[in-house]
């Protein structure tokens, strides 16, 4: 039987990976996880393994809280040991992250073969370490799998035409089914005291907005003018919670909570207002939910969220007119993912 490696660290990719490895079950294919470690505390980590019903890891490196290059050398280190130990037939990586980038190097090193789910995506913003390793890993892998035709276009310019595939995005698989799990979850936000459309959910986590101080006064600053609109509901990541408590944008009109669970956080969206955050992820489950978003970035990896009227950045005042998205597909991202891979591995071990 072939056997794929799965590599995740971070809490958008336990949520994709759900998704696609019940897939890959209904193929009949047979998948070995490896978690990281990137976000390693329980409300990041453990609680997204136990409601998405993911198998548990086979192996946790945990590898976190470090710099960039050291995060990704350990992490392509024991990334290593594991793949000849193993000799899978195929590496599967998420997104863009430092797990991302060091499991396509590792695999890519020891030629084996790597799929790349949300391919194709580009903020030209090269300052973003997330840019650098979405480009890097799309040209270290075999299987491209792209969510919207935007990233097929992408990486025709780049020359990566060979093995690209639209299949939709995950990400809407994994928001239907979080959905139907959530339906009968109290909203955290009744705890709080705050009525359905009557708040807003904001998130912030990125470097480039956490580490740069006359940024994130901005962003602080921003927060406390959309508070006096609307309460806001801020789950604080735990690189910025410091930051906040020293701070306080909006007084008791901004709520920082302990980060969420995937479907108490997906209950919350579905009821509130307006979405402000820096999550490439939560930019597309706000337009999932028909619930507006305001990106606080200078630009997006996702631009049919602001074509379609349902995104704005931060700096811009107005939504342009709202229409739906068809490239997202209709829940189906997964399946596709899985009878590709199902596909490739039998090609290639025929060969």
């Amino acid at each position: 039987m072939a056997q794929i490696l799965t590599i995740v660290g971070a809490r958008p990719q336990f949520v994709k990976a759900a998704a696609v490895s019940r897939a890959l079950l209904e193929k009949g294919l047979k998948e070995t996880i490896i978690h990281t470690g990137q976000h390693f505390d329980a409300g990041m980590s453990d609680i997204f393994f136990d409601e998405l019903g993911i198998p548990a890891p086979a192996h946790n490196l945990a590898v976190h809280s470090l710099g960039h290059g050291a995060m990704t050398g350990r992490m392509l280190e024991g990334i290593e040991e594991i793949l000849r130990a193993n000799a899978p037939d195929l590496v599967l990586v998420y997104g863009d992250t430092n797990s991302t980038l060091a499991g396509a190097l590792a695999a890519s090193k020891l030629h084996c073969p790597v799929a790349h789910v949300e391919a194709g995506l580009r903020s030209f913003n090269r300052r973003m370490p997330e840019e650098i390793n979405r480009v890097m890993t799309d040209h270290l892998s075999d299987i491209l799998f792209c969510p919207t035709r935007a990233a097929v276009d992408n990486l025709k310019r780049e020359g990566l035409e060979r093995e690209t595939h639209l299949v939709g995005d995950v990400m809407y698989d994994a928001t239907l089914d979080a959905v139907r799990r959530s339906a009968t979850r109290e909203n955290v936000a009744v705890r709080l005291g705050l009525a359905p459309r009557g708040y807003a959910v904001a998130t912030i986590h990125r470097a480039e907005n956490t580490d740069d101080p006359v940024r994130f006064a901005r962003i602080a600053d921003w927060l406390a003018a959309a508070a006096e609109k609307q309460p806001i509901v801020l789950p604080v990541h735990p690189r910025t919670r410091a930051l906040l408590n020293e701070r306080r944008p909006g007084g008791k009109r901004v709520h920082l909570i302990d980060p969420l669970g995937y479907l108490d956080m997906a209950r919350l969206l579905s009821q509130a207002a307006g979405v402000f955050t820096d999550s490439g992820g939560l930019q597309k489950e706000a337009y999932f939910h028909r619930v507006p978003c305001v990106t606080l970035r200078d630009e997006t990896e996702w631009i049919e969220t602001i074509d379609a009227g349902w995104n704005r950045l931060w700096t811009v005042e107005t939504y342009r007119e709202r229409s739906e998205i068809a490239d997202y597909g209709e829940g189906q991202a997964s399946l596709a993912i899985a009878g590709i891979l199902e596909t490739f591995l039998g090609a290639d071990r025929a060969a």
